[in-house]
């Protein structure tokens, strides 16, 4: 009897105890029970909270100074192109819409697997150049069995031939589908440019993880507010990055290591700031073809943070021998089965 009224009391003290630290901003780790009492959370749980902290055991907790305010996702698609660049085969071998439909769906089952962002705007446009309307038809199915909201913009490439120098760095006449990929991503960074706050450019070839927008917005405000400056994230871990032995600076993330890189493809998320602060080099991509293709924002690179995480959060589906591809260490076969429509 007398073990029991001890529990109790021992139980009411406790209790006490978690509220008055609640009410002093203070946390509690319980390593018994491996726990948070002011949190009712396992320590393997998101103990971070978006807009407000986030928390690494057991590095701490960390202010978020940088909120991230809304969410623009803008995918480039164009299911009538195989290849862009290559005369090669993609992995798993489908048709180019079966990527594109693959893409989105993984991009909408990411964006609604955490229940903090029912607070954060998140809007989805697609570009689309050429798709025939079955394909168009297929897209918005996507969307309709998410319950989601997107706008379509059917991409004019005579509103940016003009623009575009027709003979690239090489030398070399530009070939007609990399006019219209240039002009894609100049539409994309008009849109950018009425964006409220961070604009995820995705290509319609990388399948994502279920937990990589989390993991990209938590990060963002995470590394963003340590070192008080705009960022620019990756998703995909890319083979080339082990081709070559690199000095390099490694970051913590919400739940994932990511390290500096110095070049990436044209799938990259950061902010509206970024986009007007470097706006002649991200236009001058589109403007002209370079080799590589990416170079100007290659040396935005080299004045602006550009990290990646490990393992990939993303992955290239293009040919299984490309450096720029299969991601190494992840499961994407699973991955791609899970985003089956």
């Amino acid at each position: 009897m007398k073990n029991i009224e001890n529990i109790k009391k021992t139980g009411f003290i406790k209790k006490v105890f978690i509220k008055l630290c609640r009410k002093l901003g203070y946390e509690i780790i319980d390593q018994n029970r491996f726990e948070i009492p002011t949190q009712n959370k396992q320590i393997g749980d998101n103990l971070s909270s978006l807009g407000y902290n986030s928390i690494n055991l057991p590095l701490g907790e960390i202010k978020i100074t940088r909120k991230v305010k809304a969410l623009d996702i803008i995918i480039r698609t164009c299911a009538s192109v195989t290849m862009l660049t290559q005369n090669k085969t993609r992995l798993f071998e489908k048709d180019k819409i079966e990527y594109t439909l693959r893409t989105i769906n993984s991009l909408l089952r990411a964006a609604k697997s955490n229940q903090e962002f029912n607070n954060l705007k998140i809007n989805f446009k697609v570009i689309d150049h050429n798709s025939t309307e079955q394909c168009l038809e297929k897209i918005k199915n996507v969307f309709k069995k998410f319950d989601t909201k997107y706008n379509l913009i059917n991409l004019d490439v005579k509103k940016f031939e003009n623009k575009i120098n027709q003979i690239n760095q090489k030398g070399e006449k530009v070939t007609i589908n990399q006019i219209s990929n240039m002009a894609n991503i100049y539409q994309s960074l008009l849109e950018a440019r009425k964006s409220e706050d961070l604009i995820y450019f995705v290509e319609d070839d990388y399948v994502h993880m279920k937990n990589s927008i989390s993991e990209m917005i938590f990060t963002y405000e995470r590394i963003s507010s340590q070192i008080n400056k705009e960022i620019i994230l990756c998703p995909a871990d890319y083979p080339y990055l082990y081709a070559k032995a690199e000095i390099t600076q490694n970051f913590l993330g919400h739940k994932y290591h990511w390290r500096k890189i110095n070049e990436t493809l044209c799938t990259f998320l950061t902010s509206r700031v970024m986009i007007e602060k470097h706006w002649n080099k991200y236009v001058d991509m589109c403007e002209k073809e370079h080799a590589p293709f990416e170079k100007p924002m290659h040396d935005i690179y080299d004045k602006e943070l550009c990290i990646s995480p490990i393992p990939s959060l993303a992955i290239h589906l293009t040919n299984i021998n490309s450096i720029f591809g299969l991601s190494p260490n992840v499961d994407w076969k699973k991955i791609w089965d899970e985003n089956e429509i």
